[in-house]
């Protein structure tokens, strides 16, 4: 039971090191409320839509979802899902 248990958290830490090792990061990150990213069709790891504290577009911000978070999707389909929808 210890071996699987090792192998699943060997197996965690290697996706996890993975995903942020590959994961492109807004420029002004430390301005975004959420720092989640997720795995896009493509398999490029991208930021979550996020709210930012400031009220500024971030840059790399490719929509501005209904809730008032920034998307950086890099496709049309699926933009600001659980977020209301594309607002601009």
């Amino acid at each position: 039971m210890r071996q699987i248990f090792a192998t699943l958290v060997t197996g965690v830490l290697i996706l996890f090191s993975y995903s942020a090792a590959d994961a492109r990061s807004p420029s002004n990150e430390a301005d975004l409320k959420s720092h989640r990213y997720y795995e896009n069709r493509d398999h490029h790891w991208v930021h979550s839509p996020s709210q930012t504290f400031s009220g500024q577009r971030p840059p790399e911000a490719s929509a501005l979802c209904a809730d008032g978070s920034y998307s950086f999707s890099e496709h049309w389909s699926g933009t600001c899902s659980h977020h209301g929808g594309v607002a601009r």
